[in-house]
Formats: structure tokens, C-alpha cells, sequence
């Protein structure tokens, strides 16, 4: 029997990914700058940021200065960390493999991999200089031959933020932006007088930011439309309960709206828990955002055995599933519905989101069922191509061309057909006598 330990409270049960007033105040700025341009980008910054520099753009001065200032571990840290996203996406890369096959004679299909011409990123701030988000935006543009990155990232609290500036830096971005918020997603999206418009827009950010690339979508191509941070841990009785708490934890102090799930066969286990959670809630230095989201949005169920849990876990199509059992591998096999998967206790959520070199850029709100994550593929259009070199497959294929365009009533695509047919064949053309010469 399946029961619950802990229920999310019924008031965090997920909202409407765009409230109107967030939907109405993000349309007016996009309608503002949409009109207006660098100046109403220059007003939304100093009333959202406090920040009006006299260009928005960091010159190569100001980024050598910024590097400067930057401790010498951690840029040996970025490094490291950007070696592994780079060398994971090219492997990525790898995988894509162009093609191209003769399905009758002398008719040619291809399909080839080109990348976007040009790319913004977005690196948030907000309540902490996500620095790592340049790494899975930025980098990952790059890997994919993107030859134009832009991005953005907000001031914080007035402050340049050297640290996140140092990675989009390293990262390969060919223009860095100190701007925030909405305006700096619309103005990478529709261009001002300053910042010419890229093709798609990638990077997390707050209700206002994914709302901006849900009203752009259509306009400009975007990774995804995220929601908040969200971890789902499946544990047997063979898992540290101790380590099952630090973990749910290590995701809620994302803010105070992030789930953290636990499925369990140990009904001792998940008891173990939220003891542990409630013990080191107290001391948190994050707490503010840890324990609401803890209260109102965590949840713990026992379930009888682990072809349950797998069920259970794929109903809630997490972000982050981390896999704290005796055969964590199994997951591979039993689940379907996951933003990322994460096996065993020598791995955590939390490496994914820094160091280990997958892609932090997720699907939320259940967004698993149909998509993945950010990878080097979402800055690719994979498009294809057809070649007919053999007159008599052309023909054959004009005279099926014909027969059925006209069972679905469009006489021009059939009298396109019909022509091959007829130059190619021995096809008339009773709709046009006399119109074909044969040479």
C-alpha cells in the first residue's frame, strides 16, 4: 500500500506558469522597448536595477579589469568546470551524424546539422550569482558553432558581479551585457539601436524572465519554459537517510517555491528523514528560502516496492531524479519521465547543477513527459535536402506526385508532378496542350 509521511499543503499546488499581472507587466515593457528601444531599456534598468552605466556593454578593458579582480582559484575552478560541459557537449556533437541515402535510384535525401546564427544567453542573478548557468548557455552555444553568443547578466545590488562576468568571459560570449531582468531578454530578442537580435534565447531566470520568453516564443526560438527548481529522490532501504536529507535540502534553498519529493520502500527511512530535515533546517544559511519550500512544497510517500516508486516517480516527471537504491542503474531501464536522472550515492543533484559537465537547463512543471534539457541539439536546426539525378525516378515519382495531390484536391502540386511526368515519361499533359516540348 502507498501512503504519505509528509503532502505537499494544499495551497503549493502549481499555479498558472504566467499570472496576468506578471503576463500584463511583462507584454508593457516588451511593448515599451519594442518601441522605444535603448531608452526604455535604459529606464526599466534603472527602475528594476538601480543601474544606468553609460553602456550596458562591457568594453575589453572592463572585462580584463573584472579578471583581475577575480581569485586565482576561482578561475582555476571555472576552468575545470567548463572542461567538463565542453568536452561532455562536443561528445554530444558527435552523436549528431549528418546523413545521406539513395532511396531509389538517383533520388538523393540528406539531412544536415547548422547552427542558429546567433544566440543570446541569460545568467541570472537574483538571490545568487548562478555562474554555472553561463557554463550550460553559453559554452554550450559554442560548442555547437554558434558564431555569435550575447549575454546578459543583472548587477547585484549595484555590484558587478566579477565572478559570473569571469565565466561568460571564458565561456566564449562575444558580447556581455551588465543588464538584468526582462528588458536584457528583450532586448536580445528584438534588438535596439546597441544590441543586435539574436535567433534564440537560452538561460533560467524568475517568473518575469521565463515569462518574457514564453510572450517571444514564435518571434525568436528559446531553450524551454522553466518554473521553479525542482528534486525527486527514490531510496530503499539501503540509503543513508542522513544523505537523503542533505540532498532534499540542497535543492529547496533554490527558493521557496521548489518540491522536493522522496519515494521510499522504507517507511523507517522516510520517518529518518524528515528528523534529519527538521534538525538541520534550523542552522541553514539558506533556511529563508530551504523551509518554506520544505513546509509547503516537500513531500514523502512510502510505496511497496521499487516498481512502484518508478511509477510514482514518472507521474511527477521531476527536473532532478536522484536514485539512492541498492541497484540504482535499474532506473535506466524502469523510467521514462526525468530532466535529468542521477544514480547512486557517489553522485547529487547538486553536481549536475555545478561541476560534472551535463546540462543544468531543465524541463519543470512536468515538461519531462515531452522534453529534455538544454543540450548542444537546441542551438542546431536540423534541416534536410532532396536531390533527383535520374530522369525516369522523376517521372515515376511525377505520376504518383499527380494521382495523390488530387485525392487531397490541390491541382497545382499535381500539375507539378504531371510536368516531370511528361518531360521525363510518357505522361500527357491534357490540362495544357501543347504547353511541353519533349527534347
Amino acid at each position: 500500500m502507498t501512503f504519505a509521511l509528509k503532502r505537499a499543503a494544499e495551497s503549493s499546488a502549481a499555479t498558472t506558469t504566467s499570472l496576468p499581472d506578471v503576463q500584463d507587466k511583462v507584454a508593457a515593457i516588451i511593448a515599451d522597448i519594442r518601441e522605444r528601444g535603448d531608452e526604455a531599456v535604459r529606464e526599466c534598468s534603472a527602475r528594476f536595477d538601480k543601474w544606468e552605466p553609460e553602456a550596458f556593454r562591457l568594453s575589453k578593458e572592463q572585462i580584463d579589469e573584472i579578471l583581475a579582480r577575480v581569485p586565482d582559484q576561482v578561475i582555476t575552478d571555472i576552468e575545470f568546470v567548463q572542461q567538463q560541459v565542453r568536452g561532455f557537449a562536443e561528445k554530444q556533437l558527435e552523436s549528431m551524424r549528418e546523413i545521406e541515402v539513395e532511396t531509389l535510384p538517383g533520388v538523393h535525401l540528406g539531412q544536415k546539422h547548422i547552427p542558429v546564427a546567433a544566440a543570446g544567453a541569460y545568467v541570472p542573478g537574483g538571490r545568487y550569482p548562478l555562474l554555472a548557468s553561463a557554463h550550460m548557455t553559453i559554452l554550450t552555444a559554442k560548442a555547437a558553432g554558434v558564431p555569435r553568443v550575447i549575454a546578459c547578466t543583472p548587477p547585484i545590488r549595484g555590484e558587478v558581479p566579477d565572478a559570473t562576468v569571469a565565466a561568460m568571459h571564458l565561456a566564449g560570449a562575444d558580447e556581455i551585457y551588465l543588464l538584468g531582468g526582462v528588458q536584457a531578454v528583450v532586448s536580445m530578442a528584438l534588438g535596439t539601436e546597441t544590441i543586435a537580435p539574436v535567433d534564440m534565447l537560452a538561460g533560467p531566470g524568475n517568473a518575469f524572465v521565463a515569462e518574457a520568453k514564453r510572450q517571444l516564443y514564435g518571434e525568436i526560438g528559446i531553450d524551454l519554459f522553466a518554473g521553479p527548481t525542482e528534486v525527486l529522490i527514490v531510496a530503499d532501504e539501503t540509503a543513508d537517510p542522513f544523505v537523503v536529507a542533505v540532498d532534499l535540502l540542497s535543492q529547496a534553498e533554490h527558493g521557496p517555491d521548489s518540491p522536493a519529493v522522496l519515494i521510499t520502500t522504507s517507511e523507517a527511512l522516510g520517518r529518518s528523514v524528515i528528523e534529519h530535515v527538521e534538525q538541520l533546517l534550523p542552522d541553514m544559511p539558506t533556511r529563508d528560502n530551504a523551509e518554506p519550500a520544505w513546509r509547503d512544497h516537500g513531500e514523502v510517500h512510502v510505496v511497496p516496492d521499487l516498481d512502484e516508486a518508478y511509477r510514482l516517480a514518472d507521474t511527477y516527471a521531476s527536473e532532478h531524479v536522484q536514485i539512492l537504491t541498492r541497484q540504482p542503474r535499474e532506473a535506466l531501464e524502469k523510467m521514462r519521465n526525468y530532466g535529468a536522472l542521477f544514480l547512486g550515492e557517489g553522485t547529487c543533484v547538486s553536481y549536475g547543477d555545478k561541476v560534472i559537465g551535463t546540462n543544468h537547463v531543465l524541463p519543470t512543471r512536468g515538461a519531462a513527459r515531452y522534453t529534455g534539457g538544454l543540450w548542444v541539439g537546441k542551438y542546431l536546426k536540423t534541416v534536410t535536402y532532396q536531390e533527383v539525378t535520374d530522369t525516369d525516378a522523376s517521372a515515376r515519382l511525377g505520376e504518383v506526385c499527380g494521382r495523390a495531390a488530387r485525392v487531397e484536391l490541390f491541382e497545382g502540386h499535381a500539375r507539378s508532378g504531371d510536368v516531370r511526368a511528361a518531360k521525363y515519361g510518357t505522361a500527357d499533359l491534357p490540362w495544357a496542350p501543347n504547353a511541353l516540348t519533349r527534347s
